[in-house]
């Protein structure tokens, strides 16, 4: 019998009835990224010693910082190319007969970036909402080390289905759209203080892109890490669903901006792509305008 997702978000009692399915493919998207204790403070390291200590039965690391990223590239979890990607969710066992559901332990943003990756390609996949401490909270079982984690057998094949419209932009369209030469809202998925300049960032200056809204990527999620339910979503984005207008989202690495992509997809909006360097690339390059402040009313 084929596993079908129910949809984006998948909860606990789901993924528990199908976690034996031969079908199911389970990520864990887990990277360390300490809240920085001073500017430029970046410290990001592999979530795979914590997958070692405690994952849900059957997931499998999935590496973002190193095996699912460019590492060649300027700034951080760069996104690779095509071919570079598509052959690294194969070693995972991404595939065509299997449904992917990815989750993190931490605040949900890294699941949301590997669901971001692969919905680029036009792979499906789900997120758990709430992550591994929804499933804790649930007092599920959880395994240890690595046993149990490898497919037995690899995927026979793997098809990507580019979008027609682009899930991804450089520095040189965030450019064009602060320069007036393009359309696009530039919404940054930072916190409010990270956003105006009032806490200290990883990153090398502190404030944002010029003309850009502000979104915190936690605003998104209850008390306990899950999803806000659609109306709760539509009413806190309600200022971003009414027009085609291209939403450009950002933030530090490209990583909470993909919690935004996640909830405006739940909502319906077409036109969203996350600026894959975001501050990382944009605030080290001293020639491009920054600035300070609380978004524009």
């Amino acid at each position: 019998m084929n596993l079908t997702l129910p949809g984006i978000l998948v909860d606990c009692s789901w993924l528990q009835a199908n976690l034996a399915h031969p079908q199911l493919l389970l990520l864990d998207a887990t990277v360390e990224l300490p809240a920085p204790r001073f500017d430029g403070d970046y410290r990001a390291s592999s979530g795979y010693p914590g997958w070692l200590q405690a994952h849900i039965p059957g997931a499998r690391h999935a590496d973002l910082l190193n095996e699912l990223a460019d590492t060649e590239a300027s700034f951080s979890f760069a996104l690779p190319a095509p071919t570079q990607l598509l052959s690294a969710l194969a070693a995972l066992g991404v595939g065509d007969d299997v449904g992917v559901v990815i989750y993190d332990r931490a605040d949900g943003f890294w699941a949301a970036r590997l669901w971001w990756m692969l919905r680029g390609l036009g792979i499906d996949a789900a997120v758990l909402d709430g992550g591994f401490n929804a499933w804790q909270r649930a007092q599920l079982p959880v395994q240890t080390g690595a046993s149990g984690a490898v497919r037995t057998t690899a995927p026979t094949s793997i098809t990507a289905n580019a979008p027609s419209t682009p899930y991804w932009v450089d520095r040189a369209e965030v450019e064009a759209i602060v320069a007036g030469r393009a359309a696009g809202t530039l919404i940054c998925a930072l916190g409010s203080a990270l956003f105006d300049g009032s806490a200290a960032s990883r990153y090398a200056r502190r404030g944002h892109i010029p003309g850009s809204f502000n979104q915190p990527a936690r605003s998104l999620f209850d008390a306990h890490g899950h999803y806000l339910s659609k109306d709760d979503l539509a009413h806190l984005l309600d200022t971003y669903l009414h027009d085609d207008t291209p939403l450009i989202l950002y933030c530090g690495g490209g990583i909470s901006a993909a919690a935004n992509a996640l909830a405006l997809t739940l909502l319906g909006r077409q036109h969203v792509a996350i600026y894959d360097g975001s501050l990382q690339e944009w605030a080290a390059d001293a020639r491009l305008p920054m600035t300070t402040g609380a978004a524009p009313a």
